[in-house]
């Protein structure tokens, strides 16, 4: 997997040139004139930034998952500026959020999961077949090349001490011993109880 070997910002941009041949990931036409968030002062410049967040993130899907709108929200969120005032955080608008993560679901990309007490999308693997593919294209550009893994013969395997392989037993734990303790009764004096 070289997909945290490669260039992140570049992995986005081009898994963002292969989401725009999808026909089920297309921009909204609100698309053009919304902020993505309350921090942000005006729309994005880019005329392509509805793939790009969709790349990002699927990539973000890809590393977290299974992550929700509001774990996205806090992820693109960002500090407003607030003139002389302190800079407050705010998330990111989760409209484009959720229709980016139905989009991507709908394209056979993603999909809704349960693990554990967390629930949220997860990349299908078709979604990493396709990361994966833009990130072995971009190793071969580059000429990043992976060390690979030792492979372990049978005949090593099988030297290994029967110790090791015979799991030890837990024994039950030790039950305290519990000491009697002798209560004393107080001793009333002679003296006192002749008066």
């Amino acid at each position: 997997m070289g997909t945290y070997d490669v260039n992140q910002q570049l992995l986005v941009k081009r898994t963002a040139e292969e989401l725009k041949k999808i026909k089920a990931i297309e921009p909204p036409v609100w698309s053009s004139f919304v902020k993505t968030g309350m921090s942000r002062e005006r729309q994005p410049m880019q005329t392509d930034w509805w793939h790009i967040r969709a790349a990002s993130i699927l990539k973000r899907i890809f590393k977290d998952g299974p992550i929700g709108t509001e774990k996205l929200r806090v992820k693109y969120g960002s500090r407003k500026n607030m003139g002389m005032a302190p800079e407050h955080f705010f998330p990111a608008g989760g409209n484009h959020i959720r229709k980016i993560l139905q989009q991507l679901e709908k394209a056979g990309l993603a999909k809704q999961t349960v693990k554990g007490v967390h629930k949220g999308r997860v990349v299908t693997p078709q979604g990493m077949k396709l990361i994966e593919s833009v990130a072995n294209s971009i190793m071969k550009e580059e000429g990043i090349v992976l060390a690979a893994a030792p492979k372990h013969s049978a005949e090593e395997k099988s030297e290994v001490p029967a110790e090791k392989k015979v799991a030890k037993k837990k024994s039950a734990p030790k039950k305290k011993k519990v000491e009697e303790v002798k209560v004393q009764e107080p001793k009333v004096e002679e003296k006192n109880a002749e008066q």
